[in-house]
């Protein structure tokens, strides 16, 4: 009964959000009374999917074989963590997670949004449930995740092996926290289109979901890197998979969302800007979810293989992208232009800023999609890799480095170039002087490289420029968020570079008590033997690795082969200093009795998620000091009434 009341909830919201639309639309074609009952549908709408969710989670936690789902991805031998998480490591379950989510916003958006303008809210919780109507008919009629199947087998089929990570735990959520959030700020843009609102208050009102948006998005693609780079075993921590490009383009176009938005909101300028991106943050996450499930990828990320779920979700991106654009192109001429500024002020250097995220997001775009539609036309494939991305992105990305380091040392308004280039002397002299210093004592490297490193000193001094000459105990929230965020740039930058130019790799074919070098390192091959995990058996290699005089490390990298799927992986060992990373993998064995290592050191690497993590820290902090200001601002006026 259990999978019978979770589709009838899913029924219900679906019935439910379809007339919160009805009621939306009447409600602003001149039927006002309708639309006190739009708030409350919304809410109720997002307790009956999340409902069916937990229905969902339930079945694959009881491990209940009488549906279809459930066959196909769990097994009563996984772990509980795996059994919980295997709800959502699936086309179906991944796709209501997605729906729940997004309902739930709705319903948060109902029962906490008071300072927008009543018309405009409703008609951002219709364009909201209009959203909601496409995924709910995709997953009743396309994507059924309560299907039932008869008779029960025996036993699942389990989940990927590759998938059995406490990473799926939290990667996936987070991804949907993100896309689900655009989707909240491309609602805003369109209620705000439809009642012809665009300006402060409307952006005010969609920055919290930006910026939350965003800081998902961020803790996703870090999350989801670290869980490529460990559980891989390939040693890299970006491979610019077209899954992984599906998030990174959401997110690109999310960070120059959250720079105009923000100008909209403070300064009243860049109306039409920030509607135009709301719009294309959101057609990104649709075109990420289109790729994920439409079939047409083969990766370890993507769900689908029904090309009819993929024409589905193509339908919904031409009806929900077309139709906004269209709206767009109606009610532009409506938007009334917002406060001017000069072209040497922060808001011009954010306009330049929008301007570089979004060539590198046509860049990634093109190199995505262009090998998938060269392939639909004339059957042949292609594949676009790194080359491709790192020479035609990476010029771009250093020079929005340096648009990021001037940005928050101009004033807004308008500014002079003179007194800009005082404000830039400390930072232009830290980053002579680690090209001075990389010049004279670094091994030779490539151009890239060097400029990043060259570049982060630069950007770590000017991101901490913004707090000079102030108290720092009373500067606000979201000033420190700004710096920090800033500062895990310059941090991750770092990682980055030093990835790329100082790694050092060795593959051998070792036999039990040899010795080789990596870098540093000398990895001692102590021998092998077999052990058995809950749902696995495997051959664990037993290593020592010795630094100078520094005491001993005890490696353990194991080949482990699933029965349920049957499947073989590898899991790498990994060590960790404050200087790097000690990356070990163990691959196959030959007739002579040796065993394939594989040695990979890889100095500061860690700096990439260190970074990562501040530059969400930094969201955070900017997010809670928003609201924080808000709430003050709201209790003073009503002090004041």
């Amino acid at each position: 009964m259990i999978a019978e009341a979770g589709l009838a909830a899913l029924w219900l919201a679906a019935a439910l959000a379809g007339l919160e639309l009805l009621l939306a639309v009447l409600g602003l074609r001149g039927r006002g009374e309708l639309m006190a009952s739009v708030r409350p549908i919304a809410v109720v709408q997002g307790i009956l999917v999340a409902i069916a969710f937990a229905c969902l989670i339930i079945l694959f936690v009881r491990v209940d074989l009488s549906v279809a789902l459930v066959v196909a991805n769990d097994h009563s031998a996984k772990p509980l963590l795996y059994r919980f998480a295997g709800a959502w490591g699936n086309h179906e379950g991944s796709m209501l997670m997605w729906v729940t989510i997004l309902a739930l916003a709705g319903g948060a958006v109902a029962l906490f949004e008071r300072n927008l303008n009543e018309r405009t809210l409703i008609a951002t919780l219709g364009a909201q449930a209009f959203i909601g109507l496409g995924f709910y008919a995709f997953l009743l009629f396309a994507s059924n995740p309560f299907e039932r199947v008869s008779p029960p087998p025996a036993e699942g089929n389990g989940l990927n092996p590759l998938l059995q990570d406490p990473g799926l735990a939290f990667h996936p959520p987070t991804l949907y926290l993100g896309y689900v959030g655009l989707s909240v700020a491309f609602s805003f843009a369109v209620g705000a289109l439809v009642t012809r609102d665009v300006g402060p208050a409307f952006a005010r009102a969609m920055r919290p979901w930006v910026l939350a948006a965003w800081i998902m998005l961020t803790l996703g693609i870090t999350a989801g890197s670290y869980w490529a780079y460990y559980e891989l075993g390939w040693g890299g921590w970006w491979f610019w998979d077209p899954v992984e490009n599906a998030s990174l383009m959401p997110w690109l176009a999310a960070t120059a969302l959250l720079h105009s938005v923000t100008v909209l909101a403070t300064r009243d300028g860049l109306r039409a800007w920030t509607v135009m991106l709301a719009v294309v943050a959101f057609s990104m996450s649709m075109v990420g979810t289109f790729l994920v499930r439409s079939g047409i990828l083969t990766s370890v990320h993507a769900f689908a293989v029904d090309p009819q779920r993929g024409a589905f979700i193509l339908g919904l991106l031409v009806i929900y992208i077309g139709g906004a654009l269209t709206l767009f192109g109606l009610r532009v001429g409506t938007v009334k232009e917002g406060s001017q500024f000069e072209a040497v002020s922060r808001e011009g250097a954010l306009v330049v800023n929008n301007l570089l995220l979004s060539a590198i997001l046509g860049i990634v775009l093109v190199g995505t999609l262009y090998p998938l539609m060269a392939e639909a036309m004339t059957g042949e494939k292609l594949s676009v890799g790194p080359p491709y991305f790192n020479s035609a992105a990476g010029p771009i990305a250093l020079l929005l480095m340096v648009v990021m380091a001037a940005g928050p040392l101009l004033k807004w308004r308008r500014d002079d170039w003179r007194p800009l280039v005082a404000r830039l002397a400390v930072p232009a002299l830290l980053t002579a002087l680690a090209l001075l210093a990389l010049t004279v004592w670094a091994p030779p490297i490539g151009i890239f490289p060097l400029l990043g490193l060259v570049l982060a000193a630069g950007v770590a001094a000017a991101s901490v420029a913004p707090l000079w000459k102030r108290k720092l105990r009373r500067t606000p929230l979201f000033i420190w968020g700004m710096v920090i965020a800033h500062l895990g740039v310059a941090v991750a930058l770092v990682g980055m570079a030093s990835e790329t130019a100082f790694t050092k790799e060795t593959l051998v074919a070792a036999r039990p008590g040899e010795t080789h070098h990596v870098g540093p390192w000398a990895v001692r091959f102590d021998g092998v033997e077999p052990v058995a995990g809950p749902n696995w058996t495997a051959v664990e290699a037993t290593l020592t690795a010795t630094r100078g005089t520094s005491p001993a490390r005890r490696l353990t990298t194991q080949s482990r082969m699933f029965y349920a799927p049957p499947t073989e992986t590898n899991e790498a060992s990994i060590t960790t200093v404050l200087d790097g990373q000690l990356y070990v993998v163990l691959g196959n064995s030959d007739d002579q009795g040796r065993w394939q290592l594989r040695l990979w050191w890889k100095p500061w690497v860690t700096l990439i998620w260190i970074g990562g993590g501040l530059i969400a820290l930094g969201g955070a902090l900017s997010l809670l000091g928003r609201v924080l200001r808000e709430r003050r601002s709201r209790l003073a006026q009503e002090a004041w009434a």
